[in-house]
């Protein structure tokens, strides 16, 4: 026994060194990206070019320029106001999403109604259908209704999605239905039962939902780019184009509104971070 454990413990001691070493390699690989976007950010335009990834002097300026500059002067497009309408449209776009889905999540979770299961199925059939297939009908509608041009036309079609459904049902299977019983025999309706005990227990399943949406929405890029007609209307990755397109090449200061971009999600995800770890192995306990 003398002999093996030692022999035993410094292989477990190799193989974890190796892991984090490899764990170590992967995370600097992914990070150096960001950091060379970061640094390029804070050069002057004739520092782009160098190899030297400092630059001299911190060109705290370029942020303050590139978020205040209009591209379109007649059009007031500028920066500020991409960001603005970004967040204005994942803000609604994830509030929508994530109350239609709980509320479509519950009924098919918690009630029992005739061809539950069946329609759950063929609703969760739509996650088959790739996005590009389904934004011809979808612009055809939004023509009918006059939506082209419009933040309504942007927020309507991504309000429902089946994976948000999905996510939910299954985090809400996890929850007893003793909980439904004991409400109903304290005289609790339907509503009152999903909105006071199931949406309370399905915080870090919603939280989830809220997350993936929001990134989703922020960084949405086709739908804009054919609904929108306007340049002041643009959300940021259409207007980060259009930025890119206007000014030449000006690589710092598209840096610096590529940083601006992702801060919101990095904030997002440090906040939230243990919610989606917790919401998905949660909601992967029951299928």
């Amino acid at each position: 026994m003398s002999t093996i454990r030692p022999s035993y413990m410094k292989a477990r001691f190799v193989s974890a060194g190796v892991l984090h070493i490899t764990l170590a390699i992967v995370s600097l690989a992914m990070v150096l990206p960001f950091t060379w976007m970061v640094l390029t950010s804070l050069k002057s335009i004739n520092e782009v070019g160098e190899s030297n990834w400092l630059p001299a002097v911190p060109q705290w300026g370029n942020y303050k320029e590139v978020f205040q500059t209009s591209t379109v002067q007649a059009d007031g497009a500028y920066l500020g106001r991409w960001y603005c309408n970004s967040l204005f449209v994942a803000a609604w776009t994830t509030f929508l999403q994530v109350l239609s889905s709980a509320m479509a999540a519950y009924s098919f979770a918690r009630l029992r109604w005739p061809g539950r299961d069946k329609v759950f199925f063929l609703y969760l059939s739509t996650l088959m259908l790739p996005g590009l297939v389904m934004m011809i009908p979808s612009y055809q509608i939004m023509i009918e209704l006059s939506w082209i041009d419009s933040f309504v036309g942007l927020v309507v079609p991504s309000a429902f999605g089946a994976f948000g459904v999905f996510l939910l049902r299954q985090f809400m299977l996890t929850i007893p239905a003793s909980l439904d019983e004991a409400a109903e025999i304290d005289g609790a309706g339907k509503w009152r039962i999903f909105w006071d005990i199931i949406l309370p227990l399905s915080r870090p399943g919603l939280i989830t939902l809220t997350i993936f949406t929001f990134m989703g929405s922020y960084h949405s890029f086709f739908w804009p780019l054919v609904m929108l007609k306007s340049a002041h209307k643009y959300t940021l990755p259409i207007g980060l184009l259009y930025f890119d397109s206007s000014r030449g090449q000006e690589t710092h200061l598209l840096m610096a509104a590529v940083t601006l971009s992702v801060a919101p999600l990095i904030l997002l995800f440090v906040i939230l971070q243990k919610y989606l770890v917790k919401g998905i192995q949660l909601g992967a306990v029951k299928g």
